[in-house]
């Protein structure tokens, strides 16, 4: 056939924790009734699922889910003449594979669309709604990448070496900063490269360094945070990276961003702070 067909889809959650609520999309069953069709794609492995919940038993739920998935595809093979008659959609058939209970999966909505060929459209669900993150990209620049051209620049203004590492430490956080110098308070900077591959490393990143000012704000040093951050060069994650700056712009502990388009400006800062602590440790 050639003729494209309707389908219905659902996704599989995992729910780590039932009382908290936060799940994530762990496979696919996919139903077009007209020839029949009815699978399902599962994880086979844990991917980023141990990032979000670092606890949670892997072998148990590889297990479980090969278990859903046989469910799901002996359903298909028995009843296979009869699917486009029962006219159930892919949660009828998920349902009978694994009921609803009080389990750590659970059901999504019902999706629908239309399709040539099911079997690519089960892969391309499972692609967009699970897999998306499984081989995700390094970044297209690391921390040290974003820095260099401030260091170049101190460099040439025979600077460079008056930035040391520093650890700011609290009852709560430590946090090693590898360009610092003291000018009554300490001055920190911190680079950070948000040119990663996906909007969830972009908010996990910077929610990461919040979360560090907010351990850091009980700190009986006194010092000033400066991150200079490299934009995403994907156009497609600029929104995710403006509000990125957001989350860092409202810490606890004083900050200043600094962009890479003003890197003019931070070099100039530094250099002119430098040279007004050394010309009043002179006289």
């Amino acid at each position: 056939m050639t003729d494209r067909r309707p389908f219905t889809y659902i996704l599989l959650r995992y729910r780590h924790d039932p009382l908290a609520g936060e799940c994530v999309n762990v496979g696919v069953v996919l139903h077009e009734p007209t020839s029949g069709f009815l699978d399902a794609r599962v994880r086979h492995t844990l991917g980023r699922i141990t990032k979000i919940f670092p606890n949670v038993d892997g072998d148990a739920l590889k297990s479980a889910l090969r278990s859903i998935e046989r469910g799901v595809r002996k359903l298909g093979i028995h009843e296979a003449g009869d699917l486009f008659s029962a006219g159930s959609d892919a949660l009828a058939f998920a349902r009978r594979a694994l009921p609803n209970d009080d389990s750590s999966f659970v059901w999504g909505p019902v999706g629908s669309g239309m399709t040539r060929e099911p079997a690519a459209e089960l892969s391309r669900l499972y692609g967009r709604f699970v897999g998306l993150y499984d081989a995700e990209a390094k970044p297209a620049r690391d921390d040290a990448a974003v820095w260099r051209p401030v260091r170049d620049r101190l460099l040439a203004k025979g600077i460079a070496d008056r930035l040391t590492t520093k650890t700011i430490e609290s009852p709560a956080d430590q946090v090693l900063f590898d360009h610092a110098w003291k000018n009554g308070a300490w001055h920190c900077y911190q680079p950070l490269s948000f040119d990663l591959a996906s909007a969830d490393s972009i908010r996990d990143k910077a929610a990461r360094w919040a979360g560090h000012m907010m351990g850091l704000r009980d700190s009986s040093e006194a010092f000033r945070p400066h991150f200079f951050v490299g934009s995403p060069s994907n156009p497609a994650l600029l929104a995710d990276y403006q509000r990125a700056l957001l989350v860092l712009e409202r810490s606890p502990v004083p900050t200043d961003i600094v962009e890479e388009s003003d890197i003019d400006r931070l070099v100039s800062e530094i250099e002119s702070e430098i040279t007004a602590h050394d010309r009043i440790v002179a006289d």
